[in-house]
């Protein structure tokens, strides 16, 4: 049950601070963790591309940031 909780502070993080970074108002709490949470499996995924590791808690929260930065980049810019 720890990992469940876990993630899920860690994606509420993530989502909050991807939207402080982007300037973006955020959407809410459950938008934070949608965003965090997906972050977490992209950043996770563009890391292991670039054979880039970080390990623990803060190497999770990290990465879920990265991964959610760039997906409202990206949405950012498909918008335009």
């Amino acid at each position: 049950m720890e990992g469940l909780i876990g993630s899920i502070i860690i994606g509420m993080l993530a989502g909050l601070f991807a939207n402080k970074v982007m300037n973006k108002k955020s959407d809410g709490c459950w938008w934070n963790l949608l965003l965090g949470i997906v972050g977490g499996f992209f950043g996770g995924w563009v890391f292991d591309l670039l054979h880039i590791t970080w390990g623990g808690i803060m190497g999770q929260l990290g990465t879920a940031i990265v991964g959610a930065v760039l997906i409202l980049w990206i949405a950012a810019h498909l918008k335009k």
